[in-house]
């Protein structure tokens, strides 16, 4: 075990050696005067480095989706690149072979991230702003068409009774 003292790479703080995290950051400490952190070992585990663990915490929330499985995990680099973890899953309501890249995805933060994420995408153009039209439920859709066949039907039988 080395003899130097550990500290936070982000505040540069002084730890005990039996300390692992800085409180303030919440960062991993490293030893004092290391050159250089070692080289993860795997794309996973250089990808869960990036994760900021304030943003991990609580049930996922939907924050943004893709039109597609590339469009979906562009966001979800942005939202890495900030220490956001993300997840992808496929849309509702939309019957594609898992095989295939094509339709919808959500793109889903932990809640203690969402509003993070939010913000990042609004700063990257890629969220909904207040204007944009919301994304109409299928019983929404249903119920719109059964009420536009009743008014047809109503205006035929009207309409063949002033006739006869």
């Amino acid at each position: 075990m080395s003899s130097r003292p550990l500290v936070c790479p982000s505040c540069a703080t002084s730890y005990p050696l039996d300390e692992r995290f800085c409180p303030d950051c919440r960062m991993p400490l490293v030893y004092a005067g290391a050159q250089a952190i070692e080289e993860p070992l795997t794309p996973t585990h250089e990808r869960v480095r990036k994760i900021k663990p304030q943003y991990a915490d609580g049930e996922l929330v939907r924050v943004a989706g893709g039109r597609n499985q590339a469009e979906a995990e562009f966001i979800q680099g942005l939202l890495l690149e900030e220490g956001v973890p993300s997840l992808l899953r496929r849309s509702a309501g939309f019957d594609v072979p898992d095989y295939l890249a094509a339709g919808p995805r959500d793109v889903l933060v932990p809640a203690s991230g969402a509003a993070t994420a939010r913000d990042i995408l609004l700063q990257s153009d890629l969220a909904p702003t207040e204007g944009s039209a919301p994304i109409a439920s299928p019983w929404r859709v249903a119920a719109a068409l059964l009420g536009a066949l009743a008014l047809v039907a109503l205006i035929v039988w009207l309409g063949t009774d002033v006739l006869a």
